[in-house]
């Protein structure tokens, strides 16, 4: 099971590397730098994130998350850590995506605790091109608000 988290980050994280930017239209919501960026400090923690086609994973890991491989549906990874001791964190976490014509469509994360890591993933129907911008809704637990984190990633099927 060990190979298969690795195999998800490593993914995520190469898939991070085709862009990723904040639109910026909020102040009050943490904006992920263009290019690269897959985290997002939110005072006494860290979001870590990643959005990828699902036809990029490898079958077994697919298999072990029930995840459907497709060009056509993207998969969407979301952590939480302690930003002094760097441990996993359980909490809250909601995802909705608008694409750019203004379509909302919603994403249901469910938590994985693999180990002594703890993530969120979740998956949504995408279009060749389709450019969404993902709002989540983070409360990591101990903490008395949600915060807010906004990317934007473009998906190709073709």
């Amino acid at each position: 099971m060990m190979n298969i988290r690795n195999s998800l980050f490593v993914l995520g994280l190469l898939a991070l590397l085709a862009g990723c930017g904040g639109p910026g239209d909020s102040a009050d919501v943490p904006e992920a730098e263009p290019a690269g960026s897959t985290s997002v400090d939110i005072g006494n923690h860290v979001v870590h994130f990643s959005a990828q086609s699902t036809d990029q994973l490898p079958p077994e890991v697919a298999r072990a998350y029930n995840i459907v491989r497709s060009k056509n549906r993207a998969m969407l990874t979301v952590s939480l850590q302690d930003k002094s001791s760097k441990a996993p964190v359980a909490g809250l976490v909601e995802v909705s995506a608008v694409n750019l014509t203004g379509q909302l469509k919603s994403v249901t994360m469910r938590q994985v605790e693999e180990g002594d890591a703890i993530y969120y993933i979740g998956d949504i129907a995408v279009a060749n091109q389709e450019t969404l911008i993902f709002d989540i809704s983070v409360t990591p637990e101990g903490a008395a608000k949600p915060a807010a984190v906004r990317f934007k990633r473009q998906f190709y099927s073709d």
